[in-house]
């Protein structure tokens, strides 16, 4: 038995903090703390403390499971490959390749995201395939593309914040979507910079702010506007900034004056003295930050809601300077990564364009196919599960569970069953893993190794601590089953090093290189921000040896433990990779950075007569996303153990509704049933609801997808709706 802790990181969001997984006598691991590991020096919240409950056998698939007689029933391996290539060939071969679907998620290591990429457009020839993670930080990778030619989640690392002098964070509840990190932004306030938080409930994390705006939900970009108009006027500007490294200051700056304060307070709510207080901390300081979540980015309009806060950090003279920037906090455990390397609709490897001609003819080589029979690209996230059973015939799903966690989920749901063929990859049987002809279960973090990619573009080595049970197989061994029942013999390998080593040549020269990164380099250096090219002739070798052997798998190291030595400082230097962008130019043609023109408009949706109040959705501290995983953890369940809608107590007293009474939230698209929780921390005009929980209480059965016109994001964070007492 091993006996030795291993090194690895959280499965959850995207801090992906460090942990070690000690064995345990009777079996199975537990969490001990891991100090050395730099964003969370060792602290975990309650999520990753209790990850391996997951690890269960009664809590986890064991076995492959087919439809039979209308019921999910155990099956043989080959058996249900069979069933899955069946499905896709048939779908394939009646209806062309783009009846194939291909559906994945942001927990997926670098390594499953980049075979599920390149398995859909090699194997199936499909360009339908799309992932979870456009329904996270799209609106945030569009602007900061738009912006400053690159997206990267934070240009900088989290130990860079509690130096900087002053820190917007905009529609952000980390203080319970990543409570490790919230020790970054005490030590700002202890250091003597300034906290200002947006949100329009008055959150965990609001309550840790020296400032905190509530504005009325969608109304984020007039904010942002209305506080560019006050530096303009108040001549706050760095012209010098202005001048030197960015273009495009002419027109954004006529639409920021189009905004003054009394208009931006009648349309957010918030008032022109708290407008011009955010100007004076965020304009004083030598150094700010403006940080961004799913609060701006997941609206209609949330791309040039982002855009509105970057031309504000731009005006200001806050990016490509030391401590100064916007960052967006990206939120699934590989959203960064996964957005990375081919398993979004228009992308290949290496963030590259999949229009991009010289880009098709790089990856192409790589992959040994001819770049002409790529697909292009294809229908973002929740276009492709509305295609579902009309345009697309059968769907390969992986790590996601859409009917909890996509908009307008009723329908989606229904969309899922109308399918000729489902199947679904994944740990749990999940809401959606339920409607499957065959469901496939795979191997989870604590019993595989891979990479992932953090928030800070910190590139990092899980790494396999336990044994999988038998019957249990890893997502690339599916993927090589699957090509090869589909005729593609070679290309598929199942060893995960073996397949980062392919990405890394087919991300070379692209945004995301990680040509430069190896296992090695990440067991030794605790992580690798990218980008980090190749160094001609400075590469570690990639031959095994015992050192790096024992980095990988603590169960096969010298029980010595003797430390390696590190390399021969004489010999081949390496990238150290890129932990801070920007600083020497932007990532544009010229090496400016790009003011958009941007005004505010409404949401897709205002209230009205009928639906009179404001919804928005979010997460609680003991869940995650759509909770597949965390609500079969019993710890979690006791403090977190359903669905309830949040709100005021003047509009409670108009529903004569008390804490605990059944609550009806209706939207134009469905009704949700939670208990109520009448607090003071929410605007009156305004209900919140958590998204993690299916059934009656499911919040995303009323929300909206009415999509951001450039970074297809759907408006999670606000639809109209009423709310009804529910009689007994």
């Amino acid at each position: 038995m091993q006996t030795a802790s291993t090194p690895t990181h959280c499965p959850y969001c995207a801090l992906q903090c460090g942990m070690n997984l000690s064995p345990l006598p009777q079996g199975g691991v537990e969490v001990t703390e891991r100090a050395d590991f730099p964003v969370n020096r060792g602290a975990l919240c309650g999520k990753g403390r209790t990850a391996p409950a997951v690890l269960s056998s009664g809590v986890r698939l064991t076995s492959p499971l087919v439809r039979s007689g209308g019921a999910l029933v155990p099956a043989s391996w080959d058996e249900a490959l069979d069933r899955v290539a069946a499905g896709l060939s048939s779908a394939r071969t009646g209806y062309g390749p783009d009846a194939c679907g291909v559906f994945g998620g942001g927990g997926l290591t670098n390594e499953k995201a980049y075979s599920l990429g390149k398995f859909a457009r090699v194997v199936l020839g499909t360009s339908q395939i799309d992932y979870n993670g456009r329904f996270c930080m799209s609106s945030a990778a569009a602007a900061g593309t738009r912006a400053f030619g690159l997206d990267r989640g934070l240009p900088f690392p989290l130990e860079d914040i509690p130096r900087t002098g002053c820190v917007i964070l905009v529609g952000s509840n980390l203080a319970e979507t990543m409570p490790p990190s919230l020790r970054f932004f005490g030590e700002l306030r202890e250091n003597g910079g300034t906290l200002i938080v947006v949100d329009p409930r008055r959150t965990k994390t609001a309550e840790q702010a020296d400032l905190h705006l509530a504005p009325r939900p969608g109304t984020d970009l007039a904010l942002a506007l209305g506080l560019l108009h006050l530096v303009v006027a108040e001549g706050r500007t760095d012209e010098a900034f202005i001048q030197e490294r960015t273009a495009g200051w002419e027109d954004a700056r006529a639409a920021a004056m189009a905004h003054w304060p009394e208009y931006v307070e009648r349309i957010t709510g918030v008032s022109v003295p708290q407008l011009r207080e955010v100007v004076r901390l965020f304009c004083e300081p030598e150094t700010a930050m403006v940080l961004t979540a799913r609060g701006p980015e997941q609206q209609s309009k949330g791309t040039d809601t982002v855009g509105a806060w970057i031309n504000l950090c731009l005006a200001t003279g806050r990016a490509g300077r030391p401590l100064s920037g916007y960052g967006c906090l990206t939120g699934q455990g590989n959203g960064q990564g996964g957005r990375e390397h081919g398993q979004k609709a228009d992308q290949l490897p290496g963030y590259r364009k999949l229009t991009d001609p010289a880009a098709r003819r790089h990856v192409a080589e790589v992959w040994g196919v001819d770049p002409d029979s790529l697909p292009g690209p294809g229908r973002s996230a929740y276009e492709l599960l509305d295609a579902l059973g009309t345009d697309i015939r059968a769907l390969l799903l992986m790590g996601s569970n859409p009917v909890v966690s996509a908009p307008h989920a009723a329908h989606v749901e229904e969309r899922l069953r109308s399918l000729d063929f489902l199947a679904v990859v994944d740990v749990v049987l999940s809401e959606t893993a339920e409607l499957a002809d065959v469901v496939l279960p795979v191997t989870q973090w604590a019993e595989e190794t891979g990479t992932t990619t953090s928030l800070e573009g910190r590139v990092l080595l899980r790494r396999r601590a336990i044994t999988p049970p038998a019957g249990i197989r890893s997502d690339l061994e599916v993927l090589h089953g699957l090509a090869a029942r589909l005729g593609v013999e070679k290309g598929f390998p199942t060893d995960p090093e073996e397949v980062f080593d392919e990405l890394r040549r087919a991300s070379a020269g692209g945004p995301a290189d990680y040509s430069g990164i190896t296992y090695r380099r990440l067991a030794e250096e605790n992580g690798v921000f990218w980008p980090c090219p190749s160094v001609p002739g400075g590469e570690p070798d990639d031959g095994e040896d015992a050192a790096l052997d024992a980095a990988l798998d603590p169960a096969e190291a010298d029980p010595v433990g003797e430390a390696t030595e590190p390399d021969d400082p004489t010999g081949p230097t390496v990238h150290p990779g890129t932990p801070r962008l920007f600083l020497d130019g932007f990532a544009t043609e010229d090496g400016r950075a790009r003011f958009v023109a941007v005004s505010h408009r409404d949401s897709a949706e205002e209230p009205d007569a009928e639906y009179p109040l404001l919804l928005t959705t979010g997460r609680v501290v003991s869940q995650y996303q759509s909770g597949a995983q965390t609500r079969r953890v019993d710890e979690l369940n006791a403090a977190a153990p359903g669905p309830f809608v949040e709100l005021h107590p003047r509009l409670a007293a108009r529903l004569g509704a008390a804490d605990g009474d059944p609550l009806a939230v209706v939207s134009r698209r469905g009704r949700a049933v939670a208990p109520a929780r009448v607090t003071t921390t929410i605007r009156p005009d305004t209900v919140f609801m958590p998204f993690h929980w299916p059934g009656e209480g499911r919040a995303n059965t009323l929300t909206n997808p009415a999509l951001d016109p450039t970074s297809r994001m759907p408006e999670f964070k606000t639809c109209a709706v009423r709310v009804e007492p529910v009689q007994p």
